[in-house]
């Protein structure tokens, strides 16, 4: 199959797919005559474990470390199970960052006439000096 058809096949695109190949997440691609790139249904059922995975917010570095676990049979799956703590924890904090924020913007937005008035709220704390910024 080509890339193309690979890309509609696991919903990763093209683009990424000579991406993940450069990074070495896929093994070197099987090439036409003509150089076209022929994915193998190994390497599909490689690209769908990708996309899943960046569908759950893991990063490259995880991806890397999930695919090699994966192609791991000795591993023990407690290695696994604290990879995905790590991102389990790493989300959570995310979360609260955005929670934090929503609730200062809510704030700011309740704050604001949203008249006609050029006094704003919004733009006074977004210009004034916050602990930590530069």
């Amino acid at each position: 199959m080509n890339i193309g058809e690979a890309a509609r096949a696991t919903g990763v695109s093209a683009k990424m797919i000579r991406h993940y190949e450069a990074l070495g997440l896929l093994p070197q691609v099987a090439r036409t005559d003509a150089g076209y790139r022929q994915v193998d249904p190994r390497t599909l059922h490689t690209l769908r474990f990708i996309r899943r995975a960046r569908d759950l917010g893991f990063g490259l570095d995880e991806i890397e470390q999930l695919l090699a676990l994966w192609a791991d049979g000795g591993r023990a799956s407690a290695e696994v199970k604290a990879l995905a703590q790590r991102h389990v924890d790493d989300l959570a904090g995310r979360i609260q960052r955005m929670q934090a924020m929503q609730r200062s913007l809510q704030h700011l937005v309740h704050a604001c006439h949203g008249d006609g008035r050029p006094d704003c709220p919004i733009l006074d704390d977004l210009a004034a000096t916050h602990p930590g910024s530069a």
